[in-house]
């Protein structure tokens, strides 16, 4: 029987094939989780900051309208006009009347397009209405 001596200097070598493997999943994985973007950034809207107010809990039949800049209407991730914001609106409080509706307007867009997306949800029936903004507190 052989027994090992300790003086011997025997060549240890790291098999680095499974930290290669798990270096290349990770850098996928980060590539992956990196690509999604907010929506707001996919259209290019920037929200005002609030230093008040409450995160949204989840809801599942939410309809959001963002008001670009230049006061373009974007109702469910399509682009439409004011007939078409009163179209879906009636279609929407259809469904249900308590239907949430977020309205994300840009920063710069002139508060009289985000007053006449507020009276067509009004005319339409949905009263359940919220203005989108960042929270500037940092939290």
């Amino acid at each position: 029987m052989h027994i090992r001596d300790t003086e011997d200097n025997e060549h240890f070598q790291i098999n680095l094939t499974p930290l290669i493997d798990m270096v290349f999943l990770l850098l996928i994985f980060f590539m992956c989780a990196t690509s999604f973007l907010d929506p707001e950034r996919e259209i290019g809207i920037e929200l005002p900051q609030a230093v008040s107010g409450e995160a949204p809990g989840e809801a599942p039949d939410e309809l959001i309208i963002n008001v670009l800049q230049d006061g373009t209407l974007i109702v469910s991730g399509r682009e439409t006009d004011q007939a078409g914001l009163a179209a879906a609106l009636e279609r929407a409080a259809r469904k249900s009347a308590e239907l949430p509706v977020t309205i994300r307007g840009d920063r710069l867009v002139h508060h009289e397009r985000i007053v006449q997306v507020m009276d067509a949800c009004g005319a339409a029936g949905l009263t359940n209405l919220a203005v989108g903004t960042l929270d500037a507190s940092g939290g």
